[in-house]
């Protein structure tokens, strides 16, 4: 592919995403002739869509909701993560001008934690993951691929929780959500993946009284940047970690794959992105 090189992020709706901030601000970081778009996507041409990606101009693109399994289905080639989710979030062209695709939610989240809270992973005999759809998936693939002894997942619907452990073998654990009490006291590690915290959404009702100290605790919302569950943890001394970085960890393969430099995630991309959630609350 010659010329100024073309991705972006595809879905319905885009209008929201803040890909295009963080790929805006890399290309202009690293000097590159490149460009990253919003491109709406309906649900009636996304087969389609993906089906062609090949002959559209671009070298790849993210593609959030609805769309993840659908991408998954076009492509010639996926990574590990996207063959055990069924879901991809990154497509790139390879240089035989195959469609490949990743799913990089897991990764993102390892890199936040990596980033934020070193050592977080030097004990991981329990982690407990809150919720069973899409982003939990995800996080229960991490926590597999850094050997965590047990994970084990909280729903409302345990049904959903059940068929992630199913997924994942004899170390995950599906559980109704009013069994949380019973191993709260032994975790290192809590994450929620649900939207209970976000703005406009329901609240997360938890009492964090049996939490071990030196639990760490991790919420995927980022608005608030600093949810209940966050505050509640960081008031009793358990380390915290928001979930913007996510967002901005879940980038950094496809900016390498489609501009072929591998990104950093620096502390004025960060402000960027909590300047810009501020401005939009």
């Amino acid at each position: 592919m010659t010329g100024k090189i073309r991705a972006g992020v595809t879905g319905w709706p885009v209008t929201q995403s803040r890909s295009p901030l963080v790929h805006g601000y890399w290309l202009k970081k690293y000097g590159i002739d490149g460009s990253y778009e919003k491109i709406p996507v309906s649900p009636e041409d996304a087969e389609a869509f993906y089906g062609s990606l090949a002959t559209s101009g671009l070298k790849g693109c993210n593609v959030t909701i609805p769309h993840k399994e659908t991408a998954a289905a076009a492509c010639n080639i996926l990574d590990q993560a996207a063959k055990k989710m069924g879901a991809a979030n990154t497509l790139w062209l390879d240089d035989e001008n195959r469609l490949c695709g990743a799913n990089t939610d897991g990764l993102g989240f390892l890199g936040n934690l990596d980033q934020m809270a070193p050592g977080w992973d030097d004990k991981r005999d329990c982690a407990i993951v809150l919720g069973a759809g899409g982003a939990a998936r995800a996080i229960v693939w991490a926590l597999s691929s850094r050997n965590f002894t047990e994970v084990h997942i909280f729903n409302r619907t345990v049904e959903k929780a059940n068929e992630i452990a199913d997924q994942f073998g004899s170390a995950v654990y599906a559980h109704s959500w009013d069994k949380l009490g019973t191993f709260l006291g032994k975790t290192d590690l809590l994450i929620n993946t649900t939207s209970l915290g976000m703005a406009g959404k329901a609240a997360l009702e938890i009492d964090l009284g049996d939490l071990p100290k030196e639990a760490l605790v991790t919420d995927i919302v980022y608005v608030p940047l600093m949810t209940d569950l966050l505050k509640q943890a960081a008031a009793r001394g358990n380390r915290t970690v928001d979930g913007v970085g996510m967002l901005l960890h879940q980038a950094v393969p496809g900016f390498e794959k489609w501009f072929g430099v591998r990104p950093e995630v620096d502390d004025d991309l960060r402000r960027l992105v909590l300047d810009d959630l501020e401005k939009n609350a």
